[in-house]
């Protein structure tokens, strides 16, 4: 199926494509609009949500996400005992990119490294000092890159893609990775999949637990579906293992308290690779096993994050 509508758009079928898919990112668009406020960095828009008072707290969401998925419920209960800053990462949601990184056919992709570095002076316009900050998936390696180069009090990782790994990424992302692929696919899979079609793949995230109700509606997937969003994403995470070879090689030198949460049922991101990996090389990690649990602690164990979060701000001095 994407073979034949590849080769209807090199053909001539491209202008509908493309029309086609600016017409679905608009509803995307009207329908999840930014739920937050914009500080500029660079002249890149970062969008966030900010809710609570107390300690500093960063939320960083992971691969394919959006800050929507910490705001579906566990911000409530965070901004309870902290001030809670939740940030689009660059290229998802509703954030920008440097123009360095901006083209179909430009590979180039932020690593952990730069998003961080985005992020945290992001976090300094909004008055932000010493957070804990919080990742999941993706988002544990910007985190972990935040407490190597920048002001940080500690890190959460929540399944944290934190390691590198053995072996070849998914097919999508060598796919996406490349500039002919990113280029022409993209357009096909934002004109032609439906964002609430996209429910059996979200289900197996959150696997063997089962998606909450209401999530996909509220994390909104067509935002996901972006052209440039899908371009960024398969980019980022095609770069991400190298990036992580250059991280880990650092961690024996971070002496900030490290929360490593992690479900031992995690098929996205293993446990044993990226959790009890990177708890060799961090001085001061703690590291807790979720057993059963998936991808997604976040919503299958909340109150073990929570406690995680709390844990982290003792050993920082902040609680």
């Amino acid at each position: 199926m994407i073979g034949t509508l590849l080769i209807a758009s090199l053909l001539g079928g491209g202008v509908f494509v493309q029309w086609r898919a600016g017409a679905r990112e608009a509803a995307a668009l009207d329908r999840w609009p930014a739920v937050g406020a914009f500080v500029e960095v660079d002249g890149v828009p970062v969008h966030y949500v900010q809710q609570g008072s107390g300690p500093d707290l960063v939320l960083l969401h992971g691969a394919s996400g959006n800050l929507r998925d910490f705001t579906f419920d566990l911000l409530d209960k965070l901004a309870q005992d902290y001030r809670v800053t939740v940030f689009d990462r660059p290229g998802l949601g509703h954030s920008g990119r440097r123009e360095v990184h901006r083209g179909a056919f430009n590979t180039k992709a932020e690593t952990p490294q730069e998003q961080a570095a985005l992020l945290a002076a992001a976090a300094s316009q909004l008055g932000i000092e010493r957070p804990i900050v919080v990742g999941h998936s993706f988002g544990g390696a910007v985190a972990m890159a935040w407490g190597l180069d920048h002001d940080a009090a500690a890190l959460v990782t929540l399944g944290g893609a934190i390691m590198p790994w053995p072996g070849e990424l998914d097919f999508q992302y060598r796919l996406l990775g490349n500039a002919f692929g990113g280029a022409l696919v993209a357009p096909l899979v934002t004109a032609f999949l439906d964002p609430m079609g996209t429910r059996d793949a979200v289900e197996g995230i959150f696997a063997p637990q089962t998606m909450p109700e209401g999530y996909l509606a509220h994390i909104g997937p067509g935002l996901s579906l972006q052209r440039h969003v899908i371009r960024a994403n398969g980019r980022q995470v095609y770069q991400l293992r190298a990036a992580l070879t250059d991280m880990s090689d650092r961690y024996s030198t971070l002496d900030l308290p490290v929360e490593l949460l992690h479900g031992t049922a995690d098929k996205t991101v293993w446990f044993d690779i990226h959790a009890e990996g990177a708890a060799k090389l961090l001085p001061d990690a703690q590291l807790t096993a979720l057993p059963d649990v998936g991808h997604m602690p976040q919503h299958a164990r909340p109150g073990a994050v929570i406690e995680a979060i709390h844990r982290a701000a003792a050993r920082a001095g902040l609680r």
